[in-house]
């Protein structure tokens, strides 16, 4: 009958589900015993197959009193765990469509907490755990203050107290962060019973420390009063053991003692009785949830609870002993986040206090690693994986001691697959973080038992060996030199070893690609040892070319081959190899195209002698289908290979004439891209520099056709401007390949398009500029008499473009000659006040290059300059203090010494642009690379930072810039200043009323939000500080209020609190979980807003733009685990998969 129950519901109408319901709410309370559990289980399908809100109500009318009266009636204890399980879906799935009977639902189960049926008990704790979560929070507050009173009753009896505590954990679980406002009342009441809780009533500690547990995770923001408290006792009853005196001895380290350590956890002592253990695991595991909790108090963690965590690896219980290896995991992965990319020099930075307790850790590993439990074993080997993680090379003087540890799993009858790929990840990241001649006295220790693995049957672990046989190449022999250590005993049974491998076809795909990858390896490491094998091993590399499956691996083999200095001998496979690669280019796998396209390029380089033009020309074809701007890192690649092809001075004119038909009307079509840049553009010049290198293609027809294609054509009308300072890039490269003479005919070219006034042709005259300026950049033009009052003349132009296009060309001419050139620019500078902001430029290019090349100024030229920047800084107009400020920050890498004091001293004047103009131009000189600036500027930080409580919002919002390029730049200068910054960052993100005005425009009013720019600001950098110093972010003070106002900002501040949510999401799991429910209702504003019917096409796209960055920080949200508690999110992604449009959104983010 139940059977068909479920499809019933979902067809007849209302009125006779309400009536099956009711028939069976009264089989329950009042039928036979034999009907009761059919009845119960009938009710559980019924609320389950209900989906529409107006049959749940009527359910819910008739089905909530009879449940209470079941619960809070006389009947059987059965009936009421029926009604308390059948209660407890109900709540879970309608919660809040019952609000008008919570409080009498709330009653009627607090009731039931002083049951004396410990199941009664049980269940009521998880009904009321299911209700909480849709309560209101007064009703909220009436239940704590409730389970509080119970507790701190004297007259309790032990197993009530147990009940109310676990009450109080499985309550927090379920409203998350709306339960910290409670916690002045209730932790202290569990840290009391913890303490004073009686010796045998173990399970009152168990459940105090897991509720705990849950406040770390769940109210991160109202718990941390209480973390020291709670560090303190979890490091109490980490090693809280009763019953057991520990009289092992402490140092018993030496091999000697394997075996009788081994008998001792044979006959170690047991008791069923004792469950001690339990307190053990809950206090590991609330230590564990600080950790992940409280990035900020990693240091202290260090101090006080690391020597505690490495000391109690030698917990007794297995199970405990996980659960302390696991927690210790959390910590080092803790340090690892919060101290990416640092230096470790400093005594209190997470990584330093860790450095000093690896050869504890070490110590008590080992020891681990002597036990007979696998599972013991395994969990060892995760700690040290993850310490060589943190720590790269942190295990150089403990390899010896490693080795029998490592030897022991491979070898032992009894190591199970999972242990040995452990054991062998382990050798294999520390294989390639430390440097190979640690580990040269162990090679042969180490060498058999890998080499056995690679013949196991299981094909995890032989991929996993193979892996490890690659870095073991690498360290026997990290050199071709010669490095001392005698690698030849090891060569053949590495090979030999693989090459089984290699030859056996029916094996996994992963293990046929490790083989293939070791085997490049070794050929390339050990290829003049094997002349012999060759033969045999290149034609199996070749067959794997041609497998689809293999390919790419076969590929990146033989780069790694061609790259090797060995020159390897390939003349058996080479003519076949370059057919087979050159038919690659022609695939639609990009991976396998660009593995190609590298490979190629290192056989060329190494082999071109051996290949022949006739090979090149059709290489030649393939690369011109790949030279475009939709794949610009393609397109580097093959101009790379084109260059190298030319390069080869034994490839025939026709290689020549073959790139000139093929490659360069592609890369002339490449040059006019407005998305052209980086790596590709760097080619393109190389190309053209190339070009004029190989023979027969000439200087005049190429400037020519690069000429050309800057010309508008009717179809696409004119060109980029970024297409533009591409070609004039081009030009001067071309220019200093081909010689002096021909770099000053052109030049005179260039200046007579400038001086020939009838030329209306504005295209034509920006591009000389720019070509002079990048010609000057690169060579000397003082020969070409008053080149700079030519360039000066464009100034007038009615054109923008021409009038910045003649400052860039001024400065870059300058930086090619500054004695000559920048004396004239300051003297225009003083007497030309109209030309002033493009002279300004012209000086700004003169020393950024200048900062860049780490070139010195004449000290009188410094002095000149710094009077004309600091006499500008005021200026009412913001294009010239901005680029006043990037001069005064580049100045400041060449002579700090003398910048950092005078813009010091001008942090404190009256006028706020200089204030301004001062702190951006520090925020130009921390730039990412070491400076001698980094140790004059870090006494000072703070009197530019502090002006982040500036009263005006221009200096603010400079600062939180200057702030943001710190942490994103120079992180290790601004650590200890963040404590008094953040909260004054904090607040520039609040909505100012004082900032917004209304502008009457007749017609119509307009609202303008003057704070909106530095709140944008301050939200982007908070972004730029959870990467560089999270352990300084307290997350869960700004999530709320901060982060969830900006998520109901406008849209520009929107965009980045969207960013910033994935990243915590990522990276602070628990701080989000724990306020997960006030995150939703803007999200889902966001993604539910419709633009107005009139809105133009820009505003669709925005908002289009918006709604995707939301779903990608639903996204982000979706895959924290213990997200499912919060009903309200669990809704959001309900809709979200309701509504098409949005779940196709969604479904494509989620895969991206």
């Amino acid at each position: 009958m139940i059977c068909s129950l479920a499809p019933l519901v979902r067809k007849v109408s209302e009125a006779r589900v309400v009536e099956m319901t009711e028939k069976l709410c009264d089989k329950l309370l009042n039928g036979k015993d034999q009907h009761r559990d059919i009845a119960s289980i009938a009710l559980k399908t019924i609320v389950a197959e209900v989906s529409t809100q107006s049959l749940a109500q009527s359910i819910l009318h008739s089905l909530s009193p009879q449940l209470i009266k079941g619960i809070t009636g006389s009947m059987g204890t059965e009936i009421k765990c029926e009604c308390l399980d059948i209660l407890c879906d109900v709540l879970h799935k309608f919660g809040n469509l019952m609000a008008s009977d919570h409080e009498l639902l709330l009653s009627s189960l607090l009731s039931q907490l002083g049951s004396n049926q410990a199941s009664v008990r049980k269940k009521t704790v998880a009904c009321i755990a299911s209700l909480s979560s849709s309560l209101s929070d007064d009703l909220l507050a009436k239940a704590t203050i409730e389970v509080v009173t119970n507790l701190k009753s004297k007259v309790a009896k032990s197993e009530m107290t147990r009940t109310n505590i676990q009450m109080i954990g499985a309550l927090s679980r379920a409203v998350g962060y709306r339960f910290g406002s409670h916690l002045g009342d209730t932790v202290p009441v569990l840290i009391n019973y913890c303490i004073n809780a009686s010796e045998n009533d173990e399970e009152l500690r168990e459940y105090s420390l897991q509720a705990l547990e849950s406040f770390l995770l769940r109210c991160p923001r109202d718990i941390s009063l209480y973390c020291d408290e709670i560090l303190r006792l979890t490091l109490e009853y980490l090693s809280y053991d009763p019953n057991f005196t520990d009289n092992m001895e402490e140092d018993t380290d030496d091999e000697g003692h394997e075996e009788e350590e081994d008998d001792e956890s044979a006959n170690e002592y047991t008791d069923d009785e004792d469950v001690s253990w339990k307190v053990r695991r809950a206090a590991a595991k609330c230590l564990a949830a600080l950790i992940v909790s409280r990035p900020e108090m990693l240091s202290k963690l260090y101090d006080e609870a690391c020597p505690k965590l490495i000391d109690r690896f030698k917990e007794r219980e297995e199970n405990v002993k996980m659960d302390v290896f696991n927690t210790f995991i959390e910590l080092l992965r803790q340090t690892g986040n919060v101290t990416k990319g640092q230096i470790d020099a400093n005594e209190t930075s997470p990584r330093w206090l860790l450095k000093q307790e690896v050869s504890k850790i070490v110590k008590s590993i080992n020891r681990q690693l002597r036990e007979k439990s696998i599972k013991t074993k395994v969990g060892a080997f995760s700690v040290l994986k993850e310490l060589v993680v943190v720590l790269p090379d942190c295990l150089a003087d403990h390899i010896g001691s490693l080795i029998p540890g490592i030897e022991k799993a491979l070898n032992d009858k009894s190591s199970t697959s999972n242990l040995k790929i452990e054991a062998l990840v382990f050798t294999r990241l520390v294989l390639s973080s430390h440097s190979p001649d640690v580990f040269h006295p162990y090679i042969k220790a180490l060498s058999a038992p890998v080499l056995s693995a690679v013949g196991e049957r299981y094909y995890k672990v032989t991929a996993e060996a193979l892996r490890v046989c690659g870095e073991l190449v690498r360290v026997v022999r990290p050199s071709i030199e010669g490095s001392g250590f005698d690698f030849r005993p090891y060569v053949h049974p590495i090979y030999n070893a693989i090459m089984s491998r290699l030859i056996n076809q029916d094996q996994d795909q992963e293990v046929k690609e490790c083989a293939i990858s070791c085997i490049g390896l070794i050929v390339s490491t050990f290829g003049d040892h094997l002349n012999e094998e060759l033969p045999a091993c290149l034609p199996v590399l070749v067959d794997r070319m041609g497998n689809e499956i293999t390919r790419l691996t076969a590929v990146k083999a033989f780069a790694v081959i061609a790259a090797s200095p060995l020159r390897v001998d390939l003349s058996c496979v080479l003519e076949h190899v370059i057919a087979e690669l050159t038919a690659f280019l022609r695939k639609a796998n990009r991976a396998l195209r660009q593995a190609t396209l590298g490979t190629l390029n290192s056989l060329i380089v190494a082999y071109g002698d051996k290949i022949g033009s006739s090979a090149y020309e059709v290489i030649i074809v393939e690369l011109s289908g790949l030279i475009s701007d939709s794949d610009l890192h393609m397109t580097a690649l093959a101009l790379e290979l084109c260059c190298t092809l030319m390069s080869d001075k034994r490839s025939s004119p026709s290689v020549g004439l073959a790139v000139r038909n093929k490659v360069l009307p592609q890369a002339l079509t490449l040059i006019k891209s407005s998305l052209l840049q980086g790596q590709a553009l760097l080619a393109l010049q190389n190309f053209f520099a190339a070009l004029v290198y190989s023979a027969n293609t000439s200087f005049d027809s190429l400037l020519e056709s690069l000429l050309a294609s800057a010309k508008p054509s009717p179809q696409s009308g004119g060109i980029a401007k970024q297409a533009l300072h591409s070609i004039a890039q081009c030009v001067a490269v071309l220019c200093l390949a081909a010689g002096d003479q021909k770099c000053s005919s052109t030049v005179k070219m260039l200046t007579d398009i400038l001086k020939d006034d009838s030329s209306s042709n504005s295209a034509k005259q920006h591009l000389a500029l720019l070509c002079l300026g990048e010609i000057g950049r690169r060579k000397d033009l003082g020969a070409h008499a008053h080149i700079e009052n030519i360039v000066i003349e464009s100034f007038q132009s009615p054109f923008e473009e021409i009038k910045s296009a003649a400052s860039y060309a001024l400065g870059n001419i300058a930086v090619g000659n500054l004695p000559k050139y920048l004396p004239f620019i300051l003297d225009q500078i003083d007497n030309q006040q109209k030309k002033q902001y493009l002279l300004l430029h012209s000086l700004k290019e003169v020393i950024v290059r200048q900062s860049v090349d780490k070139a010195e100024f004449q000290e009188s030229s410094v002095e000149k300059i710094l009077n004309l920047l600091f006499n500008h800084c005021e200026s009412e107009e913001e294009g010239v203090r901005n680029v006043v400020a990037e001069c005064l920050g580049k100045i400041a890498l060449i002579e700090p010494a003398k910048l950092v004091p005078a813009l010091k001293v001008r942090t404190t004047s009256p006028a706020a642009f200089i204030r301004a103009t001062v702190v951006i131009a520090v925020k130009y000189s921390i730039v990412e690379r070491p400076e001698k600036i980094d140790e004059i500027i870090y006494p000072e930080i703070s009197s530019f930072l502090m002006l982040i409580k500036d009263n005006d919002r221009h200096v603010r919002r400079a600062a939180v810039l200057a702030l943001s390029t710190f942490a994103h730049n120079k992180p290790n200068l601004i650590k200890g200043l963040l404590p008094d910054l953040l909260p004054l960052l904090y607040d520039q993100t609040i909505v100012k009323q004082e900032l917004i005005r209304t502008v009457d425009l007749g017609p119509f009013k307009h609202i303008v939000d003057d704070g909106l720019e530095l709140r944008k600001a301050a939200f982007e950098c908070v972004d730029t500080l959870l990467d560089s110093c999270l352990d300084q972010v307290n997350p869960s003070s700004f999530i709320v209020p901060y982060l969830k106002s900006g998520l109901d900002d406008h849209y520009d501040v929107k965009m980045p609190c969207h960013l910033i949510l994935s990243k915590l999401a990522d990276k602070c799991p628990s701080a989000v979980l724990a306020v997960l429910d006030s995150l939703v209702d803007p999200l889902q504003k966001t993604i539910n807003f419709k633009p107005k019917q009139d809105a133009v096409k820009q505003e669709v796209d925005r908002n289009e733009d918006m709604i995707r960055s939301a779903l990608r920080a639903i996204a982000s949200l979706n895959r924290i685990s213990g997200g499912d508690c919060s009903v309200k999110f669990k809704n959001l992604m309900n809709e979200i998969s309701k509504s098409q449009t949005l779940w196709e959104k969604y479904y494509s983010i989620r895969n991206e």
